[in-house]
C-alpha cells in the first residue's frame, strides 16, 4: 500500500522531501509579485496588493509592507494571516533586545530569530509550516543597508535584489540585467517599477494596486522608513510604461 508522504508536517518523502513545506511554498508562488532591491543609501520593497476594493480603509490595512522597528521593514508574500502572526513576534524580538541592550536590534539577528521560528514549525508533529516568505530591509552601524529573505522551511539569505510570488522568474531576469552597485535612489525606485510593469497582471498599474516602501537615512543621519504615496507610485509607474503605453 502507497503511504501517504505530505499527511504529516514531519515525515520525509523517499526522495528527501518534506511535502508540507513545499505546498507552503507554492502558497508563496501564487501570491502577488514582491519586490525589493538594496541601493547605495537606501533599501526599496514594493508589492502588488490582491485586494484593491474600493470600499476598504487603505488607511487601516495594508497587505504588503509592515514596520518592524524604526530601522526595519518586511513585505510578506503568501498567506497574510501568518504574516500577522510572525510580525507581531518580529516586533517583540526588536522590543526585548533594546530594552535589554539599549540599542536597535540588528537586521541579520532578528532574520535569524524568525527563522529558528521557521523551522521549529517544519520539525514538530502537530504543526504545519507558515506558508508566507519575508523580505527584510534594514540598516545597521556595522553592514550598513541590508536586504534578506527568510522562506517557509527556515532559511534565510541576503540579496542585492529578490522576487517573490507569481512571475518571480521573470523579475529575476530583469534584476540580473539591470541591477547594478551603488545604484541611488531614483535609480532603485525606476528599477523597481520597470520590475512591477513586467510582472504584475494589471494592466495599467498604479497606487491602488501597490504598496512602495524605502529605508533610507532621514535628517542628522536617522535611519526612518517611510511609505510612498498613490501620486508618486503612479508616476513612477507611467514613466516605466513603453512610451506608446503612457498616460500623457
Amino acid at each position: 500500500m502507497a503511504r501517504r508522504y505530505d499527511s504529516r508536517t514531519t515525515m520525509f518523502s523517499p526522495e528527501g522531501r518534506l511535502y508540507q513545506v513545499q505546498y507552503a511554498e507554492e502558497a508563496i508562488n501564487n501570491a502577488g509579485s514582491t519586490l525589493g532591491v538594496l541601493g547605495k543609501d537606501c533599501v526599496i520593497l514594493a508589492g502588488e496588493k490582491k485586494t484593491t476594493s474600493k470600499l476598504l480603509d487603505q488607511s487601516r490595512q495594508w497587505e504588503k509592507l509592515f514596520q518592524i522597528d524604526d530601522h526595519i521593514c518586511c513585505a510578506v508574500a503568501g498567506i497574510t494571516s501568518d504574516a500577522n502572526i510572525l510580525i507581531n513576534k518580529l516586533r517583540l524580538f526588536a522590543q526585548q533586545h533594546y530594552y535589554t541592550y539599549g540599542e536597535p536590534i540588528p537586521l541579520e539577528q532578528i532574520v535569524t530569530q524568525l527563522a529558528d521560528l521557521k523551522q521549529g514549525y517544519t520539525q514538530w508533529g502537530g504543526l504545519r509550516p507558515f506558508g508566507v516568505s519575508f523580505l527584510f530591509a534594514g540598516y545597521d552601524k556595522h553592514h550598513k543597508f541590508q536586504l534578506y529573505h527568510t522562506s517557509p522551511s527556515g532559511n534565510f539569505s541576503g540579496w542585492k535584489a529578490h522576487a517573490l510570488g507569481c512571475n518571480s522568474n521573470s523579475a529575476e531576469q530583469v534584476f540580473r540585467q539591470d541591477w547594478k552597485e551603488d545604484m541611488d535612489l531614483e535609480e532603485a525606485k525606476q528599477l523597481v517599477a520597470k520590475v512591477l510593469t513586467k510582472t504584475i497582471d494589471a494592466s495599467s498599474p498604479d497606487g491602488n494596486k501597490l504598496e512602495f516602501g524605502i529605508v533610507e537615512k532621514g535628517p542628522n543621519d536617522t535611519i526612518r522608513f517611510r511609505r510612498i504615496g498613490g501620486e508618486e507610485i503612479n508616476k513612477l509607474m507611467n514613466d516605466a510604461l513603453p512610451e506608446e503605453m503612457r498616460n500623457i
